[in-house]
């Protein structure tokens, strides 16, 4: 395939070279907008850059009928305006909070648990994610796809809120050291004990191995994916 990266950072680059390790060939390496004169005419867009910008890049690719994989997080309150485009394009949009193949499992995981203790009041639940300080949303994409896979299944929650929680609020804690990749984590306790499940990433080649593969999948697709579809469909 010929893939355009529009995002090359830590993150951009890793995927060129597990891309370019699978067989593909990457046409454009872009920290600038995309256009049509510096894309060079790729099967595939991925998109790791920031939040400010994402949504134009996504929407100029999509406009111009190029399948999108994005792992960038915090401009979701308009992921549906895109999911839109897509459609209105006949082409194809696929979002990652977290490409991770553990990760995705973890979700997984964390929604079958929430399942279970639904019916148990007594044991309060908590999230808290640990980034690196480069990081510039809080809380992480993935945190917050935890936290929608249990207010899903619980129905004692009607939403989250960083940093605290306050009746049906689930509290998201973000904590942010030098050069974490990402650990996330989630409590059950009561007062007699304590259930946790975590997950941590010891550097950033799952995410963008899970994001190849992600590319790889959704060559000749048409609509809007996450990677469940990708691992599970």
């Amino acid at each position: 395939m010929k893939i355009a990266i529009v995002g090359y950072g830590k993150m951009g680059k890793i995927i060129g070279e597990i891309a370019g390790s699978r067989g593909h060939e990457i046409v454009a390496k872009l920290n600038e907008t995309p256009t049509a004169g510096n894309l060079n005419n790729p099967d595939v867009v991925i998109e790791f850059s920031n939040p400010e910008v994402a949504f134009e890049n996504i929407k100029f690719c999509l406009e111009n009928k190029i399948p999108v994989i994005c792992g960038t997080t915090g401009w979701l309150e308009r992921k549906p305006e895109i999911e839109k485009i897509a459609t209105e394009n006949n082409t194809a949009f696929l979002y990652g909070s977290n490409f991770s193949l553990g990760v995705n499992l973890f979700f997984a995981l964390n929604e079958k648990l929430a399942d279970l203790m639904k019916n148990f009041s007594e044991y309060h639940v908590q999230l808290e994610e640990i980034h690196h300080t480069h990081k510039k949303d809080a809380p992480s994409g993935t945190a917050i796809s935890l936290a929608e896979g249990i207010i899903r299944n619980d129905k004692r929650f009607t939403g989250w809120k960083l940093d605290e929680t306050k009746g049906n609020e689930l509290g998201i804690f973000a904590i942010r050291e030098d050069e974490v990749p990402g650990t996330h984590s989630i409590f059950y306790r009561s007062e007699v004990d304590e259930i946790e499940i975590k997950h941590t990433a010891f550097n950033r080649n799952g995410f963008a191995l899970g994001a190849v593969i992600a590319a790889e999948w959704i060559k000749g697709k048409k609509g809007n994916f996450s990677m469940k579809d990708v691992l599970f469909s």
